[in-house]
């Protein structure tokens, strides 16, 4: 156990066009070896798509695909007596946040569109009516943990 005292989580300062944590987290995500102005570019480039396509805010279908993508539960490997069980927890909000984040950028990079930005602007807009390989991954986590829902009492 850790004698140190509790890490200090620094506030992530908003992003200068939509004034929100949540883009700013997510462009540190996307960004690539330091390179923020270009993840920035990136970014507000699939907005823009997002807007033509949809005829709606971009960062309005944006936050829709993340709270889509976010997992409610997943599963903990717990050694129980040399066995190990894969046990279900309920997964804490900044971590949600954080995997759906993964989740989507992930599948972004696998898509098959020519630009980044047409990528990321496909993935969001199917993430946020429900669809999607970010979606996928999210449902089966929940499928993984209700499979294992016998094990929920080695929870700790």
């Amino acid at each position: 156990m850790s004698r140190r005292q509790k890490a200090v989580r620094r506030p992530v300062p908003p992003d200068p066009r939509y004034d929100s944590q949540t883009v700013s987290k997510f462009l540190n995500n996307l960004m690539h070896e330091g390179r923020k102005s270009t993840a920035e570019g990136i970014f507000y480039q699939a907005m823009d798509l997002i807007e033509q396509r949809t005829g709606q805010p971009g960062v309005n279908v944006f936050k829709q695909a993340l709270n889509n993508v976010k997992p409610a539960v997943e599963v903990k490997s717990r050694r129980v007596g040399g066995a190990t069980y894969q046990v279900p927890v309920e997964v804490r909000p900044d971590r949600r946040a954080a995997l759906a984040m993964r989740w989507v950028l992930q599948y972004t990079r696998q898509r098959g569109e020519k630009s980044m930005a047409e990528r990321l602007a496909a993935e969001l807009i199917l993430a946020s009516k429900g669809e999607g390989n970010s979606i996928k991954k999210k449902e089966d986590t929940h499928r993984m943990a209700e499979a294992n829902r016998a094990f929920a009492h080695y929870r700790w």
